[in-house]
């Protein structure tokens, strides 16, 4: 399997790459700049060139970018939309000049003027970036916990935003663990999972996921609140994720973890829980065979 972390930026793009190494990354996520706002660093061509370079020579891949939180693409404020926009086409450039094949990307929140009105917005963002820059990077809209006004949460939401833009190829979908849980999607239980990937195979087509999010959830089933937590420890837990991450539809996908950490070590422990449940599924179809 393809499984790797959200790796911090701290110290410049080439140290990132080294974390990863550390780590045994096989693919990795960045934030290219501060997740929070302020301006972004520029990003010298050498400094681009030589984080690629290490990257590939260490055969990570895919790499990811996440959009900054301060985006909100569904914002019904045009001067905040306006805003959101040119952040985000920044961002997009960004990321293709780091040579990334997805950017990971939060839809954001309509504020109380509807679903219709906020999945319009963002695809007229979309349709504008993806129009006023070209480029190989897809674009991934992410599911979200469904807490508050955002949207996301559904994946009617998600095919609504994806029918309604012209490139279609450049745009695919990132499934986050906590989130789907969190917004009520049984993906805990084995009929539960089997039930979710049925629809949205109906509703977007499996074809267009591209990159997981492999996060445990501190937060109850169906709760719309968003807590990422360890591998196994959480409400999640343990079985349900082996069952999830060893899927016939889904085990060839990369996984990116973005469990909480405060130093490598908990990354280390995280991506240890995940080798082992996806090691202990082979075993056991080992065993089953060696019996008959």
């Amino acid at each position: 399997m393809r499984l790797g972390v959200h790796v911090s930026i701290a110290g410049g793009l080439v140290e990132a790459v080294a974390r990863a190494k550390r780590l045994g990354c096989t693919t990795m996520q960045i934030f290219s700049r501060s997740p929070r706002g302020g301006p972004a660093p520029k990003l010298p061509a050498e400094v681009a060139e030589q984080f690629d370079t290490q990257r590939r020579r260490a055969k990570i891949n895919p790499l990811a970018i996440h959009s900054p939180y301060i985006i909100n693409l569904a914002s019904p404020e045009a001067r905040m939309w306006k805003q959101s926009l040119r952040l985000y086409q920044e961002e997009y450039e960004r990321a293709g000049l780091l040579n990334a094949q997805y950017l990971v990307t939060h839809v954001g929140s309509h504020r109380g003027s509807g679903d219709a009105a906020g999945i319009a917005r963002v695809a007229q963002a979309l349709n504008q970036t993806l129009t006023d820059t070209p480029s190989s990077v897809m674009i991934l809209l992410e599911n979200t916990a469904g807490s508050g006004q955002g949207l996301g949460d559904q994946f009617e939401q998600l095919a609504a935003m994806r029918a309604k833009v012209s490139a279609k190829s450049r745009l695919g979908i990132c499934l986050d663990t906590a989130h789907l849980f969190a917004a009520g999607h049984p993906i805990h239980t084995a009929e539960g999972l089997e039930e979710v990937l049925t629809s949205f195979d109906r509703i977007i087509g499996m074809e267009h996921l591209r990159l997981i999010h492999l996060n445990d959830s501190k937060a109850p089933f169906g709760s719309r609140v968003d807590r990422h937590w360890h591998i196994g420890q959480g409400h999640l837990g343990a079985e349900a994720i082996r069952r999830f991450i060893n899927h016939p539809r889904l085990k060839s996908l990369p996984f990116i973890l973005e469990t909480p950490k405060k130093s490598e070590a908990d990354d280390h422990r995280n991506l240890t829980a995940v080798r082992k449940l996806a090691h202990g599924q082979r075993q056991a179809r080992g065993a089953v065979s060696a019996h008959r």
